[in-house]
């Protein structure tokens, strides 16, 4: 039985090929314009990486922000559930998930199955997401994959006052002229968003181990403050960026074991207040 998970998100969209619980293969695609193109190209490379094709697929699960849109799918999921799944999956003690995407930021209790207990999300301000990093990596002329090692290397601590991006970015550019140093500039920015994700997994009454995904994971510099602003075990899992797109290929997994390979979509998770 194989199955996949398509994950298409705001800034990249991923794709996981699984069969009998196991991950035969997976990929990771710039997002496009359309949610539908974005989603085939990550689908196709991921269906080549395992020497497949989409017949060979028993089913399928979309999930992200352009789930909607993907005709391939035989059903979708919230990203809040995929979540859950997969990072349970990839680390069975984990009790709580923080998720930081290219523009928002979740925090989701789960129980040991992996089913949502409670969440919440912000998607009102990118200050705390994947977005907030990339727009000052780009004001600060420093490739987005180097953020994290350039970040250990920080020796003064800098607060940043600002927390919205505009601002922020103004702050940072003045921090510059000023003669900040990059690497304390950059350990400040991940303090601030691992700052605005610690309040936010608070409201949801942190439990049990505590996992990151998103592809803001892969950051070890942010990693690390987040583990620090938590003060919790915070665990590091093989695959943070495809997290979404595991957690669709067990929901696919699920599906067909259950007989509900054709059924409608399911209802939306609404957050806690």
């Amino acid at each position: 039985m194989i199955v996949a998970g398509c994950d298409v998100g705001s800034l990249t969209a991923k794709a996981v090929i699984m069969q009998n619980n196991e991950i035969m293969s997976s990929a990771v695609a710039l997002a496009k314009q359309s949610p539908e193109e974005s989603a085939r190209e990550v689908m196709d490379m991921a269906i080549k990486a395992a020497g497949l094709s989409m017949k060979d697929l028993a089913c399928c699960v979309g999930t992200g922000y352009g789930r909607k849109h993907i005709s391939f799918v035989n059903s979708i999921e919230s990203e809040i559930a995929c979540h859950a799944r997969g990072a349970v999956w990839q680390a069975p003690t984990v009790r709580t998930v923080i998720d930081i995407g290219g523009q928002d930021a979740k925090a989701i209790s789960v129980d040991g199955s992996g089913a949502v207990i409670r969440f919440i999300y912000n998607d009102k301000c990118a200050s705390g997401t994947g977005r907030f990093l990339e727009v000052i990596a780009d004001a600060l002329e420093v490739r987005l994959d180097d953020l994290g090692d350039i970040s250990k290397k920080s020796t003064k601590k800098i607060t940043l006052s600002n927390q919205c991006v505009v601002f922020a970015e103004t702050e940072i550019i003045s921090l510059v002229n000023d003669g900040a140093e990059i690497p304390d500039i950059i350990h400040a920015l991940h303090n601030a968003v691992a700052n605005r994700a610690a309040a936010l997994a608070k409201s949801i009454a942190v439990g049990g181990d505590v996992v990151m995904t998103g592809g803001v994971a892969r950051n070890t510099g942010m990693f690390e403050s987040l583990k620090n602003a938590m003060g919790v075990n915070l665990i590091m899992v093989k695959n943070p960026q495809i997290n979404g797109a595991i957690g669709a290929a067990i929901m696919a997994e699920d599906s067909l074991r259950t007989g509900e390979r054709d059924a409608a979509h399911r209802k939306e998770e609404v957050p806690a207040n």
